[in-house]
């Protein structure tokens, strides 16, 4: 059972890049998979992760950089206050919510990607430390970010899923699949 990326059509760098940022949504959504809300919520390590929280987490921070490229207001945007709840379910939330939440996300995300002029259209970073002074980057660059950060998550989610109950990714690729 491997989780192969399907081939872009020939040609499609946008649909080759779509492609990968699924790929690493759908590990992070399976790592849930058929877990209650008190599971996805535990945190069976040292790590203040849970399943629930990454879920939030990495719907919040796609947000994040597709207002950026939209140069837009994130509505959701985070504070150093605040910064800790975009890893964990807070009062009223559930994984259902964040998982639709992250459906609509993913959707504007396509569509911002496939109405694009170029991928080499570029967008400014906001000010903060660790970005260079009137920084900017491109949809391309965007688009490989979010399967940097999401396949990192996904090995987290993976560490969690296995410390809960033991099962592993490709467990999980088969009761996806109905195996």
């Amino acid at each position: 059972m491997v989780a192969l990326v399907p081939a872009e059509a020939q040609g499609d760098e946008r649909g080759a890049f779509l492609n990968f940022v699924e790929a690493q949504r759908a590990a992070i959504r399976r790592a849930a998979l058929g877990l209650s809300e008190e599971q996805a919520a535990s945190r069976p390590s040292a790590s203040e992760l849970s399943l629930s929280g990454l879920i939030k987490h990495v719907a919040e921070m796609e947000l994040n950089w597709l207002r950026l490229a939209q140069q837009r207001p994130n509505e959701k945007r985070r504070t150093r206050e605040t910064w800790g709840d975009a890893f964990r379910l807070m009062d009223g939330e559930t994984i259902t919510q964040m998982l639709d939440f992250w459906d609509g996300v993913a959707k504007e995300t396509e569509e911002l990607v496939r109405s694009v002029p170029s991928l080499d259209d570029t967008f400014p970073l906001p000010e903060a430390p660790w970005f260079p002074k009137d920084g900017r980057v491109s949809m391309r660059w965007m688009l490989l970010h979010l399967v940097q950060e999401m396949g990192r998550h996904a090995g987290h989610a993976d560490i969690v899923r296995e410390s809960l109950d033991g099962k592993t990714s490709f467990e999980l690729i088969a009761m996806e699949q109905g195996d």
